[in-house]
């Protein structure tokens, strides 16, 4: 069954379309979340909250955009939400699904794998930095590889909203990340 027949039957009653929904786009809607959140345990929340609101509205899908790009909206949304709510800086490192932080160099080389990882460390730090909105653009068009229609579609903002946050963004990340361009 496709995305939209999936919902339809969870809009008729089926108790079991929903929960294919999902199994079939958890990974990828667990990964906006996490890197949107910058925390496991915040992550998993707005992923529940996102669902949770998922499940209850999927009658009021009107069908403009494709069902992924419909939660994954959702789900960038529950994470902006979180944050706004929160209001506070979150500290805990991004850890990857496989328990290892992004960017770290495969390599056997043990002094190139600390410095990978502090370099890693120093970039996620300057991430959390940016205000949720930038961050939340970044993660979608430079993290996740979407375009910039795709992002302005999943954060429910013009095309050129999500340029602007972008180009913020970046702007700011290169001021924080200044001091590591002669190590680099």
């Amino acid at each position: 069954m496709s995305d939209a027949d999936l919902l339809a039957a969870h809009v008729g009653g089926d108790p079991t379309a929903f929960q294919s929904l999902f199994l079939r786009h958890r990974d990828r809607l667990w990964a906006v979340a996490l890197r949107t959140m910058r925390n496991r345990e915040e992550a998993a929340d707005a992923l529940q909250d996102a669902m949770v609101s998922a499940f209850r509205r999927a009658g009021s899908f009107r069908g403009d955009s494709a069902v992924t790009s419909w939660l994954h909206r959702i789900v960038v949304n529950a994470c902006l939400d979180r944050i706004r709510r929160n209001r506070v800086r979150l500290t805990d490192p991004l850890d990857a699904e496989d328990g290892h932080s992004p960017g770290l160099v495969a390599d056997d080389d043990p002094t190139r794998r600390i410095e990978s990882a502090q370099l890693s460390g120093i970039v996620q730090d300057a991430l959390r930095r940016l205000n949720a909105d930038q961050r939340a653009a970044l993660v979608l068009v430079d993290m996740e590889a979407m375009s910039v229609a795709e992002a302005a579609v999943e954060l429910g903002v013009p095309q050129g909203t999500v340029k602007s946050r972008c180009a913020r963004g970046r702007q700011k990340l290169a001021v924080l990340l200044e001091p590591l361009r002669g190590d680099l």
